[in-house]
């Protein structure tokens, strides 16, 4: 069961997370999301449980409660859904280009 959960303080870190949810059973994984470019906490992260029963719990015990001064969100992660962006990926196909004008004339 992949677990989200919110409204994490910033100074919380993966294994953090891994205690606060192993007191409901078995965790494969806990990851706190971080921003690319300061490498901050970005007040969110996953929890994955094998056990589906131990996960609700989790869910269930954690959801609204508060540590280190934040109430926590937590609820079921939902699938990342595809982006259905009909431009799709390329490049930037805009003008540039070896384009003449300006300058001296040629004689």
């Amino acid at each position: 069961m992949n677990i989200y959960v919110a409204n994490l303080h910033y100074r919380l870190n993966d294994e953090d997370l891994h205690q606060i949810f192993s007191e409901f059973g078995e965790v494969t994984s806990a990851k706190i999301i971080k921003d690319h470019e300061t490498g901050r906490s970005r007040g969110f992260g996953f929890v994955e449980m094998p056990n589906q029963e131990e996960g609700s719990k989790a869910m269930d015990s954690l959801n609204g409660t508060e540590i280190e001064g934040k109430q926590l969100m937590v609820n079921e992660a939902r699938p990342k859904q595809p982006n259905n962006n009909s431009r799709g990926g390329g490049f930037n196909r805009g003008g540039g280009g070896y384009g003449g004008g300006g300058g001296r004339g040629r004689y």
